[in-house]
């Protein structure tokens, strides 16, 4: 078991890795707990949740609603919750994302602390504090920025996840070395994802690599308003299509991503765009999908990352560095239709 404090935009947040869902009682009293989790994990884990309070979600995005986190709020006020309850998510971004937004908000706010169970959650979701919910297609459109109290890893909770969702996890990891370790990326190019679902301490390693590359850039940059927004690469479009397409958000980023090489080739002069396409590929994540790019369009300007009439897209400099790129909307549609 590895332990490290961050103090991030003031709050302590205490991460645990390479520790068993046992240790959870050790960071929590489950006494004044509430574990939310959703109905797939309770699936697979419910018997390591007996003796705790729970609250299971129907799983899935199309359930990150608002109507979910009112539910939340209702059984939280039946449970006689109170302002020493610690709410834990134990799942994926999802859970997370709805576990942190419900905790900052009832009885305006009361302590959490997360558990993820899928890769993606495990590198990026659980991490950095921002908490929410979807409207309609539009993604994390309402919701807080505050951070857990703590994050506990057990990479032995994947063992359970199908292929889909390795492959989401692998496309934030890819997007991290993409925008800022180069020796990372190198090191992706060598292996594929059998090799570190087959080797433990390397998929732990990884693991712990990339929550902490994410917390790094989050210390810095807590509220978005400098070196966090690289961590939206192959974020802008691929939020424009994930619900609207019903794809995976890893599927939609890995689309992102290309489509952000394209651009960055274009615009700053990348030279190395078929380097990161055939490693997308080589992780089981796709490089292009069927949509309408007029209403991916209009789909992008609803993103909270345009300011006006200028996008704020971010592109590659090179493998390991990349830059916020402003992008008059004129200019994007004309670039990506031409694609």
């Amino acid at each position: 078991m590895i332990q490290q404090e961050m103090v991030i935009a003031g709050s302590t947040v205490q991460y645990v890795f390479d520790a068993g869902l046992s240790k959870l009682s050790s960071l929590c009293d489950k006494k004044t707990t509430v574990i939310i989790t959703d109905e797939n994990v309770f699936a697979a884990h419910g018997s390591k949740m007996k003796g705790w309070r729970t609250i299971v979600l129907k799983p899935g995005e199309a359930y990150k609603q608002q109507s979910a986190i009112d539910s939340i709020l209702g059984q939280l006020m039946e449970m006689e919750a109170d302002r020493s309850t610690t709410l834990v998510g134990i799942g994926g971004g999802v859970v997370t994302d709805m576990t942190g937004y419900a905790g900052a908000v009832y009885m305006r706010g009361v302590r959490t602390g997360f558990v993820p169970t899928t890769l993606l959650a495990m590198v990026d979701a659980s991490i950095g504090g921002k908490n929410g919910v979807d409207v309609g297609v539009y993604k994390n459109l309402v919701g807080t920025i505050r951070q857990p109290a703590f994050l506990l890893f057990d990479t032995a909770l994947l063992q359970t996840l199908p292929e889909l969702e390795w492959q989401n996890g692998f496309a934030e990891i890819i997007k991290h070395a993409a925008i800022k370790d180069a020796t990372m990326f190198n090191d992706l190019q060598q292996h594929d994802l059998h090799y570190f679902q087959q080797h433990k301490a390397a998929l732990k390693q990884l693991v712990m690599k990339n929550a902490l590359l994410k917390t790094s850039v989050v210390k810095k940059d807590p509220f978005e308003k400098g070196d966090r927004k690289l961590l939206n690469f192959g974020h802008t479009l691929g939020h424009a299509i994930e619900n609207d397409q019903q794809l995976s958000h890893g599927y939609a980023v890995a689309v992102g991503m290309v489509y952000a090489a394209h651009l960055s080739q274009q615009l700053l002069q990348f030279k190395q765009p078929l380097e990161l396409i055939q490693t997308i590929e080589q992780y089981g994540l796709p490089t292009h999908a069927a949509f309408d790019m007029q209403r991916a369009l209009y789909n992008m300007r609803h993103d909270k990352k345009r300011v006006r009439d200028v996008m704020h897209f971010v592109l590659l400099q090179k493998l390991g560095k990349a830059v916020v790129h402003p992008i008059a909307i004129k200019q994007l549609e004309k670039l990506l239709l031409s694609h």
